[in-house]
């Protein structure tokens, strides 16, 4: 299929509708703060709650899936499949979580997890640290995202690394700082006891709408405007063989059950323990039964989003065929290179909208939990608070720098590994991270044998674990450190190779280090 020369849109529209959405979001956020305080709650409503839970359709979903499927077909269906039977068969196990945190008036899931052991204050200073560290890469991952889209809206056909880019000539440094100031002031204007923003609960529902909308919107134009539907894009795909096999779960000749079963495992996992996750579905929940609706709503708005991904994949890789072509970006080049920059537009508000929201809900979770879990304890340690005349100002302020901090280590995480890994890559390494807080905080709320001691010892090799083979051979992939550990193993002794721990062969890389970050994790626990 001929593609036309695309022609590349207005710079300055581009920002000023981006601006304007970021406005309009900060407008219904400040709304849903006026009516809480009156005693309207904007959230008070199943719906709602539903929606929000949409936040966990990141630039992953929006961009990456897409990106996924051009390469492994319905290998993308896991990290849906695993919230889907998390929120069908595992509400109870919600519910019950929710109910612990509005007895104890849990904050975070830091404060969750230490509850159970005695409110420790060091294993809650642990989970804060493995959090901040754990969601790094995922922030990179949302900067990646919206600066590659802007990048092919305003210079459709150009590629440029981003590791030869300074800093003060990168857009995508600029869009950390944007970012931070939009998510200080949507959860970093006032303190509240309870740790929730109703504002920005309503804000992040309507984010889920929208990137719901624009995804659909791009997914029926390629199947029924550049195809003549389903039928036509999969008949096409199985008549070439290359295609054929990304319509089939085996890869090669057989079907790879563990690959599988560690992503539906891990994304079940995620969604509970991410701190987003657990700001939106526990910290922000106002009542109980709205878990009910969303319990089916959730799956559903998974399944809605995720319809059109692999049509859509097809689709690209067929109308691009021979050129050189970033999967990750199908949602946005296919209109481009069809003329319909209005379409283009706003499928790239959607991908903002899908980045927008992640940044802002997981940088206020980490904020919370840095200010109330290191920052406040040392204040009254040094019994300070006797001598300061606001110590909301200061507390106000330690989250907002936080924030900042946060943005500007996921640009540098972005500089760092962008370009040897892909959206979803990325993702999965945030995922493996925040698993490690599952044993203890799942298995204590269940079994009282559990200790402490071995809940902080179990949560610290898990995570070491992690680092070592998982973290550390990303950034030795992208050349920033020596790969010959990864190779040979520290040293020459390949027992200990990263990616090939204690002789264990023939797993992905992701999968090795679920399996042996999670088996010491609870072994250890």
């Amino acid at each position: 299929m001929p593609v036309p020369q695309v022609p590349p849109m207005s710079a300055a529209l581009v920002l000023a509708v981006s601006l304007g959405y970021l406005a309009l979001l900060f407008v219904i956020a400040y709304a849903g703060d006026r009516r809480a305080a009156r005693g309207h709650s904007l959230i008070n409503s199943s719906w709602t709650y539903a929606l929000s839970l949409g936040v966990y359709c990141t630039a992953w979903t929006y961009f990456g899936s897409v990106g996924r499927a051009a390469s492994g077909g319905l290998w993308f269906l896991p990290i849906y499949l695993g919230p889907t039977m998390a929120m069908v068969l595992g509400w109870v196990v919600l519910r019950k979580i929710i109910r612990i945190a509005k007895a104890q008036r849990i904050t975070s899931i830091a404060d969750f997890i230490a509850s159970r052991y005695g409110k420790s204050r060091l294993l809650a200073v642990s989970v804060t640290l493995i959090a901040v560290v754990g969601v790094v890469p995922y922030i990179a991952l949302q900067l990646k995202a919206v600066s590659a889209a802007y990048g092919l809206l305003i210079s459709p056909g150009v590629v440029e690394s981003t590791t030869q880019v300074p800093w003060s000539r990168d857009g995508t440094f600029y869009l950390a700082l944007v970012l931070a100031g939009f998510t200080m002031i949507f959860g970093a204007r006032h303190l509240d006891t309870t740790e929730r923003h109703e504002g920005m609960v309503a804000a992040i529902a309507f984010e889920s709408l929208v990137k719901l909308v624009a995804f659909l919107a791009v997914g029926v134009f390629v199947t029924y405007g550049l195809y003549n539907g389903f039928t036509d894009i999969f008949a096409r795909a199985h008549a070439q063989p290359d295609l054929r096999d990304l319509m089939r779960l085996e890869q090669g000749t057989a079907f790879a059950w563990p690959h599988w079963f560690t992503m539906i495992v891990l994304a079940m996992l995620a969604v509970l323990m991410l701190p987003r996750q657990f700001q939106i579905m526990v910290v922000e929940n106002v009542h109980e039964h709205h878990l009910r609706r969303a319990s089916w709503v959730f799956p559903a708005y998974l399944l809605a989003i995720n319809i059109f991904v692999l049509p859509i994949a097809l689709g690209g890789l067929m109308y691009f065929a021979g050129q050189t072509t970033n999967p990750d970006n199908f949602v946005l080049s296919l209109p481009l290179a069809a003329g319909q920059h209005a379409l283009a537009l706003f499928v790239f508000v959607g991908g903002l909208s899908a980045a927008t929201g992640m940044v802002i809900v997981e940088s206020i979770a980490v904020s919370i939990m840095v200010s109330n879990e290191l920052v406040l304890p040392l204040l009254l340690r040094w019994r300070m608070g006797e001598r300061m005349t606001d110590l909301t100002r200061i507390l106000l302020n330690i989250r907002r720098i936080t924030i900042l901090v946060l943005l500007l280590l996921g640009y540098a995480y972005f500089h760092i590994a962008s370009e040897a890994y892909a959206l979803v890559s990325i993702g999965l390494i945030s995922f493996a991270a925040v698993a490690q807080f599952a044993p203890a905080a799942l298995i204590g709320m269940y079994w009282r044998g559990g200790t402490r001691l071995g809940a902080l010892a179990g949560l610290l090799s898990g995570f070491g674990i992690w680092v070592y083979t998982l973290m550390l051979p990303s950034i030795a992939k992208s050349g920033w450190i020596g790969d010959a550990f990864v190779r040979d193993g520290p040293g020459g002794l390949a027992w200990l190779k990263p990616e090939a721990l204690f002789g264990l062969t023939g797993l992905d890389a992701l999968t090795h280090s679920l399996f042996w970050s999670l088996l010491i994790n609870v072994s250890v626990y």
